[in-house]
């Protein structure tokens, strides 16, 4: 995985340790990086009338949502790449309470990293930030959702991530260097077809999880998928000389390890900044995946 290039990490810090649900995003048509300050109001009223639609609110309680919209240039893979954006929510402290801080309660981050290739060939009206994470309430995100559906003309999809890119995922993550890894790398498979849930949880030491990828990849820096299944392989029969249980034969559902931790419904959760970058860029390949 590539570190992040000349970026403080600072200004990424908001995304370390919260869960992050994934969508892809067809490109904004229509999007204006100058318009950021506009945007938040609209969306602020039209937060506010929906929340007066769809929900009984106490009698007497001021539910009043600031809504922010700013750029996080330090969120990208490229220069060639656009600035990410971040969306804020926040409750209002009421006038009761004039010195306490307004409180966050969701937050929505729309980003490229390393996809300045789905930019070549669009026309210039368009704004491509194909990944879209979102932190708080399901109730917020599909406000904010259909907001930017209805003003920029694109479309959410629930990002998924397959078992393969679980894989994937295992094998990169295990291959990058961190300083003393504590965190056991772990696995997390489901049994199909049986007539009770069943989840296995399989942990592995990282120093030997380490150990057995570099035996197996061949080029560093590079990664085959031929070696993600040698690496994943080795990993099941050692888990059948064990429990005699074939790993094959379950489904991939969860990652973790010292770098992030991903599920397969298009959960994340990011865990080294110094990585940052490259679990988005893979996260950015995901969503254009899924958009083209």
């Amino acid at each position: 995985l590539p570190p992040q290039h000349n970026a403080d990490p600072q200004k990424t810090a908001f995304l370390l340790r919260k869960q992050w649900t994934l969508y892809s995003v067809t490109p904004l048509y229509g999007f204006s990086n100058a318009d950021l300050k506009h945007y938040a109001r609209l969306l602020s009223a039209f937060t506010a009338a929906e929340k007066q639609k769809g929900l009984a609110v106490e009698v007497g309680v001021e539910l009043d949502i600031k809504v922010t919209v700013s750029n996080v240039p330090d969120l990208k893979g490229s220069d060639r790449d656009q600035d990410a954006i971040l969306v804020q929510l926040s409750l209002r402290s009421s006038a009761s309470q004039k010195n306490s801080e307004d409180k966050l309660v969701w937050l929505g981050c729309f980003c490229c990293v390393f996809g300045d290739h789905l930019s070549e060939n669009l026309p210039e009206d368009f704004t491509c930030l194909p990944l879209f994470l979102a932190n708080g309430a399901e109730g917020y995100t599909s406000i904010v959702g259909s907001w930017f559906q209805k003003t920029f003309d694109c479309c959410f999809r629930r990002l998924a991530i397959s078992p393969l890119n679980l894989s994937w995922m295992a094998a990169m993550w295990t291959g990058c260097q961190v300083d003393k890894t504590t965190s056991a790398m772990e696995l997390v498979f489901s049994a199909p077809c049986l007539p009770y849930p069943l989840d296995i949880s399989y942990a592995i030491h990282p120093e030997d999880a380490k150990a057995l990828w570099d035996t197996v990849q061949k080029t560093p820096g590079e990664i085959t998928q031929e070696e993600v299944d040698i690496f994943m392989d080795c990993l099941y029969s050692h888990f059948h000389r064990h429990f005699k249980i074939h790993l094959s034969a379950t489904r991939l559902m969860k990652v973790s390890t010292a770098i992030a931790s991903a599920h397969c419904d298009g959960i994340i959760k990011f865990l080294q900044s110094k990585y940052l970058a490259g679990v988005l860029m893979l996260l950015t390949e995901l969503a254009i995946s899924q958009i083209q």
